[in-house]
C-alpha cells in the first residue's frame, strides 16, 4: 500500500477516544479504542495523550506523511480559536487543545464538537452529499445534533447549537438531569439515561434478567434484555424508542429537513 499523506482522527467521547489514520477521501486505514475518562478536562486530557502516545508507538501510521490533525470532542469547543471550553455543562475549564497538540506533533490541529464533526462527515462522505437540508441525530453516551441548514452547518453564537440531549420530553418525569430540568431526553433515551433508568426501577422488577448486572449494568445490555422480553428493559427501551421520536419530530418541525440521518 503506497499512500503519501493522512490525517490523524480523533473522537473523545463519554466513553472512549477512538484514534484512527485516515486518507483525506475518507478511508480508515487503521484505528484503535481506548477507555475515556470525563471526570473533568484536565483528566481527559491526560488520558487522550497517553493515548496518542500508544496509538504512534505501538499501532504506527501507513501513510509516508500525516498532514494534520482533527480531533471531535464531547462538550462545547470553540473551534476558531482552538479551544476545548466545557466537557458538560457545570464542568468548564477553556483548555487550549490544538495548541497543546501542536506542541506535542507539530502537525496542524483542528478541534471541533463531536458531533458536529459526524455532520461534517456526513456531509462529505455520507447522505448529506445527497441534499442539502439535514439533521444528523448522534445517539451514544448522550444525545446530540447537527443541523444542515441550505448546506451550512449551524453551530450558534456560543458553540452550543445541538445539545438536544436537554429537550424536555416528559414534561411529567421525576428525572433531574444535570442541566437542572426534568424529562429531558437524554436521561430517558441515551447509553447512560437508558442504563440509569434501569438502575432506577431494578427493586420493582427482581426477576429481571438485570437484576445479576449491577454493577456492571450498560444501555447496551438493556437492550439486549429486551430482546429476549425481559419485561423491565421492555418498558425502558419502549419508552425511550417514544421519547426519541418525539424528539426527531420536534427536530423536524424546527429545521424542515429532507432527511433525518441516525448514527452514534
Amino acid at each position: 500500500m503506497n499512500i503519501q499523506e493522512s490525517v490523524i482522527g480523533i473522537d473523545l467521547g463519554g466513553t472512549k477516544i477512538l484514534i484512527g489514520e485516515v486518507t483525506k477521501d475518507g478511508e480508515v486505514l487503521r484505528s484503535k479504542s481506548y477507555p475515556s475518562n470525563t471526570e473533568n478536562q484536565a483528566k481527559a486530557v491526560e488520558v487522550l495523550l497517553n493515548a496518542l502516545d500508544d496509538y504512534s508507538e505501538n499501532i504506527g501510521f501507513i501513510a509516508t506523511k500525516q498532514i494534520g490533525i482533527g480531533v471531535g470532542l464531547v462538550g462545547r469547543v470553540d473551534y476558531k480559536a482552538g479551544i476545548w471550553l466545557e466537557i458538560e455543562p457545570g464542568k468548564t475549564n477553556p483548555t487550549p487543545l490544538a495548541e497543546m497538540l501542536e506542541a506535542k506533533t507539530g502537525l496542524p490541529v483542528r478541534l471541533g464538537n463531536d458531533v458536529v464533526c459526524a455532520t461534517m462527515a456526513e456531509k462529505q462522505f455520507g447522505w448529506g452529499r445527497e441534499t442539502n437540508d439535514f439533521i444528523y441525530l448522534n445517539v451514544g453516551t448522550g444525545l446530540a445534533a447537527g443541523f444542515v441548514v441550505d448546506g451550512r452547518i449551524t453551530q450558534g453564537g456560543h458553540f452550543n447549537a445541538g445539545e438536544i440531549g436537554h429537550a424536555v420530553v416528559d414534561i411529567q418525569s421525576d428525572v433531574l438531569c444535570g442541566c437542572g430540568r426534568y424529562g429531558c431526553v437524554e436521561r430517558l433515551a441515551s447509553g447512560l439515561g437508558i442504563k440509569e433508568e434501569a438502575l432506577r426501577h431494578l427493586n420493582e422488577y427482581p426477576t429481571s434478567l438485570l437484576a445479576d448486572s449491577k454493577t456492571e449494568l450498560t444501555g447496551k445490555m438493556v437492550l439486549h434484555a429486551a430482546e429476549q422480553k425481559d419485561e423491565l428493559a421492555e418498558k425502558i427501551i419502549d419508552n425511550a424508542t417514544l421519547q426519541l421520536a418525539n424528539l426527531i419530530m420536534n427536530m423536524v418541525r424546527t429545521t424542515d429537513p429532507e432527511c433525518v440521518i441516525l448514527g452514534g
